[in-house]
């Protein structure tokens, strides 16, 4: 049986980066909490409107008999579950920052496996919102611009140096440059030579 030892020959261990929290505050005045508004702001409208519509209609609470909004299928409840999520958006909206933020991806996520879970749900008595497939296409989309929306700036992997959490995932490289950045902007004594 061999053993292998390993030498770092008087070298540190790297130092393992410490992992950056989604809930990481931005400043209110950055630029990406306007994607992040307008991101729950669309959505919730979106949804507001479809389930006030479909509350307009008077359709029964659980009636799964094909009432449609807007080419999608409906019912009381998916109307009220519709208008509560869009409402919860636009407090994402009014409240912005990293709450919008991540609000959206969570609601993103939650779309899309509500999509997968009335997927399998379609044709069976267990379907109390009255899905079809349209409905399920729907929840995917909606689910996937939620995520994007919610997401943007946050989790790519060519974030900008000035991005805040670029600087919090990279803390050394961040100071080193604006170490930099001071330097180039300090004013430089002029010299002045006097004669003898």
């Amino acid at each position: 049986m061999a053993i292998h030892v390993l030498h770092t020959g008087g070298r540190r261990a790297p130092r393992r980066r410490k992992a950056t929290p989604l809930d990481k505050h931005l400043p209110v005045d950055h630029r990406l909490n306007s994607v992040y508004r307008v991101g729950a702001g669309l959505m919730g409208l979106v949804l507001l409107a479809f389930g006030v519509l479909g509350l307009i209609d008077k359709i029964g609470f659980f009636n799964t008999g094909g009432a449609t909004v807007a080419g999608l299928n409906t019912n009381g409840a998916l109307s009220v579950l519709s208008i509560c999520v869009g409402l919860l958006l636009f407090i994402g909206m009014v409240i912005g920052g990293n709450f919008a933020s991540t609000l959206n991806m969570i609601l993103g996520i939650a779309f899309i496996l509500s999509g997968f879970v009335n997927l399998a749900l379609l044709d069976t008595d267990y379907n109390f919102l009255a899905f079809r497939i349209q409905n399920v296409l729907f929840s995917f989309v909606v689910g996937l611009m939620l995520m994007v929306f919610g997401m943007y700036g946050r989790v790519t992997g060519g974030l900008p140096h000035d991005n805040p959490y670029w600087r919090a995932r990279h803390p050394e490289e961040a100071a080193q440059e604006m170490r930099l950045n001071r330097r180039a902007s300090a004013p430089t004594m002029p010299v002045v030579r006097r004669n003898p």
